[in-house]
């Protein structure tokens, strides 16, 4: 992403907050949720090997977006955070990097 401002995605006023993360929940209640300010979900596996295998596919969906969320992982679960860095805040761009690792859950645990 360039650094230009410009090119930098906007901050979401809190309504776009609430209206991008109703959407991204949806009616299947997904579990994502705003902690500290990030938007962030946990999600859990069988084992370790299933929660690395998540969480490399995760990197890969962060190197295509060229946005990279915090994750945390232990035996069986893996919690991954957004946050836009510049500007500091909520962006379209979190919620749709999150939208791409729900899909990314769903196809998994199909």
């Amino acid at each position: 992403m360039s650094t230009e401002k410009s090119q930098r995605p906007a901050l979401l006023s809190p309504t776009g907050v609430v209206n991008a993360l109703t959407q991204l929940n949806g009616d299947a209640a997904m579990g994502w949720r705003i902690e500290a300010g990030a938007l962030q979900r946990t999600f859990h596996f069988n084992d370790f090997h299933e929660t690395m295998a998540f969480a490399n596919a995760v990197a890969y969906v962060a190197h295509q977006h060229d946005h990279h969320p915090a994750m945390s992982l232990t035996y069986n679960q893996c919690t991954v955070a957004w946050v836009t860095h510049e500007p500091p805040g909520l962006t379209a761009l979190d919620f749709l990097a999150a939208q791409a690792v729900s899909r990314l859950y769903l196809k998994v645990n199909a």
